[in-house]
């Protein structure tokens, strides 16, 4: 056999090993029953990884390949260290299995990230990157959330920021769904073993062995000298992950809610039409952090939902506990439609959303409030609404817009499905619960989406197809458009008091914050420090106007009796809207901008 075969022989094998578990298995009793677990040490570390009965004879066996190919290395490395010793020197320059970039590489690919704007969440990476803080050793700094969320422009950006000394000990590893856990490992070891001190590695939730073997990075390369950051989009996953093998070895730092003054500050616009419309990425036309807006078109949108929602949930469930996890979702998952139910529960939010707007309030009982609004319009007075057959087009909207059953679809979601979805959608930060309480004492919570973006181009749609129907069709011109214009004004306005309610809710986790329900009228806002005893209250608008009837509920004393009764002295009455700021008596007129943008959140 030549040397090149003898070389080609070693790489093969090594190769082969990889792939191979080692270690042994052991045996455990918990509750009664026997659980197995492949053990293995990782550099004095004791590392264990949990093993379904039904693969025990299929670990085993690797295990005894494992051990015939490595007495076959053995020989090898016996003949290269005697007969040819640069042989390692030459495949230890080159011998990564992922995608590993440092030097003048890593300098060119993150030179993109120079003049962007950071995200207010920056510091914390750099506060673990560079904190001697006993808390932090030990621990790797996690970074996950949605796609298209600037996990990776972070990244790029603390590197493109570092001085020639910590640069010239840095890697970026980029994983893709073919490298495993030894891979990683193997590479995480090379790099230590060539004096590198920080290592980010990107997407490293597609390594599908990635929840069951986490505890590696930790214990092995964070407990030495190596700063280890990790990054991905199947958010779950690092969740099962903590559960599994990280426990308190980990730093979180979740991107999926930016809210508006993030947005606009990264962006540099500040408005609140764009935020309700693209809001929720850090991505607008023009201006953004990625090449393509997505939330120009339905498709777009609902291929991102797919690619970057109901993807993750699958996977991450995929790689969790061996798949054992799927509880009610599994007969959805193993018939290839769990991807479609957790999409048609988004749609199913969305459509409800929307028809609550505009069969509760646009056509409430009385005709509407907007009918009346649009009538005594002092600049533009239109009766287009009472012109219109309030039965027929409300059940118009409420046949376009209810989730109908589709006659391909073998498994009928029943609400246990929507009920576990909901929860993932729920540890994915994109729903929150505001409170919602009346007069009577009693409360209830409803569901806001986080990403306002993906929401308002999906209800647009489906109002947009609305009026492709012949019965709209038929109306007048002048009628049809005014009409659209005014859906378009409620759904935005829903959509600020939601994005207002939500965002104070999360700037003030120690005060109580809900929208507040009397017999006839609500206030829109209650914002009640207990500690203090006392409570702001707020009126939310979509408009650029000022008039009487907005501050009605703030000028009512039986109301503001009730409130001030139950939540103590009302230190503020304001007007949250989109005009200016300006102070009338005692009531603050408030620039919806100028409020959302001195909210502070802590990272």
């Amino acid at each position: 056999m030549s040397q090149t075969d003898q070389e080609r022989q070693y790489e093969e094998i090594l190769e082969e090993i990889e792939k191979l578990p080692k270690g042994y298995i052991s045996k455990k009793n918990i509750q009664g029953k026997e659980h197995f677990y492949l053990q293995w040490n990782e550099r004095g570390k004791k590392i264990s990884k949990y093993i379904p009965n039904s693969s025990i004879s299929k670990v085993e066996e690797s295990i005894r390949k494992r051990k015939e190919k490595e007495e076959v290395l053995k020989n090898l490395k016996a003949y290269f260290i005697q007969e040819n010793p640069d042989f390692f020197k030459k495949r230890k320059a080159n011998a990564f299995y992922t995608n590993v970039k440092f030097g003048k590489k890593l300098k060119e690919d993150v030179l993109s990230t120079k003049g962007l704007r950071k995200r207010f969440c920056y510091h914390k990476i750099i506060d673990f990157l560079y904190s001697s803080n006993q808390k932090t050793h030990g621990k790797v700094f996690i970074l996950y959330g949605l796609r298209r969320t600037g996990k990776t422009t972070l990244i790029k950006q603390a590197i493109s920021e570092m001085n020639e000394s910590d640069f010239d000990k840095t890697a970026l590893v980029k994983i893709d769904s073919r490298n495993d856990i030894y891979e990683i490992n193997h590479d995480l070891e090379l790099l230590q073993d060539l004096g590198y001190r920080y290592v980010f590695i990107d997407e490293i939730t597609l390594c599908k062995d990635f929840i069951e073997t986490a505890s590696i990075l930790s214990d092995v390369y964070a407990t030495s000298s190596m700063k280890v950051v990790l990054s991905g989009t199947d958010s779950l996953s690092f969740l099962f992950a903590e559960d599994r093998e990280l426990f308190d070895r980990a730093v979180f730092l979740h991107t999926t809610f930016i809210p508006f003054s993030e947005f606009s500050y990264v962006l540099g616009i500040r408005d609140i039409e764009s935020y309700i419309e693209y809001g929720g990425l850090m991505t607008l036309s023009g201006t953004n952090y990625n090449e393509e807006n997505i939330f120009q078109k339905e498709d777009r949108t609902n291929q991102y939902i797919d690619s970057a929602i109901s993807r993750n949930i699958q996977h991450s469930l995929e790689c969790y506990e061996n798949g054992m996890h799927f509880r009610n979702l599994l007969e959805l998952y193993e018939k290839n439609e769990l991807t479609g139910a957790i999409n048609r529960v988004i749609e199913d939010m969305n459509h409800r959303f929307t028809l609550e707007i505009l069969t509760r309030k646009f056509f409430s009982s009385d005709l509407g409030i907007s009918r009346r609004n649009l009538k005594k319009d002092k600049y533009k007075p239109n009766d287009a609404l009472y012109q219109i057959d309030e039965e027929r087009f409300s059940q118009l909207f409420r046949e376009k817009l209810e989730i109908k059953e589709k006659e391909e679809q073998s498994v009928v979601i029943q609400e246990a499905h929507a009920k576990e979805i909901r929860s993932y959608l729920s540890l994915l930060d994109l729903l929150k619960d505001v409170c919602i309480r009346n007069e009577n004492g009693d409360s209830y919570f409803r569901t806001i989406f986080t990403q306002p973006g993906m929401r308002y181009c999906q209800v647009v749609s489906f109002v947009d197809s609305l009026f492709q129907d012949d019965f709209i069709q038929k109306l007048p011109l002048k009628e049809k458009t005014y009409l659209k214009e005014r859906i378009f004004s409620e759904i935005k306005g829903r959509m600020m008091e939601d994005i207002v309610l939500l965002e104070t809710s999360l700037a003030n986790p120690d005060k109580e914050i809900f929208k507040f329900q009397f017999s006839v009228g609500e206030v829109d806002m209650v914002i009640f420090d207990e500690k203090n005893g006392c409570s702001e209250i707020y009126e939310i608008k979509h408009s650029k106007e000022r008039d009487l009837s907005q501050k009605k509920n703030l000028l009512d004393r039986k109301k503001l009796d009730l409130i001030s009764c139950r939540y103590g002295d009302i230190v503020r009455k304001g007007i949250i809207y989109k005009g200016e700021t300006y102070q009338d008596g005692d009531i603050s007129y408030i620039s919806v901008e100028s409020y959302l943008a001195s909210l502070k959140f802590k990272y």
